[in-house]
């Protein structure tokens, strides 16, 4: 019997801090906290970038175990990894909780609350 298991290697304190320390990861991180799960369009639009940069830095965050992945016909929603440690999520937690009011991240919020054509429609924007 062939039996494939795909182990994924959560963050260490460093590869977490370094994952954090990108203004865009950031961002991104603290949408996921707040929202539980987002398509990459939802992500893009809120962050106001392309995909192919959004997705460049998601692919980093799924690599070093912060951020897990799911397809759904052509979207890919993402959230943060289910395992994360708890130091982890109460890093990520103060920060939402100390910055969410601030610019960029309210305006994060704010354009991601606006987005039209947010999945579960028709299509994304």
């Amino acid at each position: 019997m062939d039996c494939h298991i795909l182990h994924v290697m959560l963050p260490d304190t460093p590869t977490f801090f370094t994952a954090l320390a990108h203004p865009l990861r950031l961002r991104a991180l603290l949408l996921l906290h707040a929202q539980g799960e987002l398509c990459v369009c939802e992500l893009c639009h809120a962050l106001d970038v392309s995909q192919p940069m959004i997705s460049r830095h998601l692919a980093q965050l799924r690599a070093w175990g912060v951020v897990s992945d799911r397809r759904q016909g052509l979207w890919i929603h993402y959230r943060l990894h289910p395992d994360l440690p708890d130091w982890a999520l109460n890093i990520l937690r103060e920060t939402a909780r100390a910055k969410t009011q601030d610019t960029p991240f309210a305006d994060d919020q704010a354009a991601l609350t606006a987005m039209p054509n947010r999945p579960g429609a028709p299509r994304c924007a």
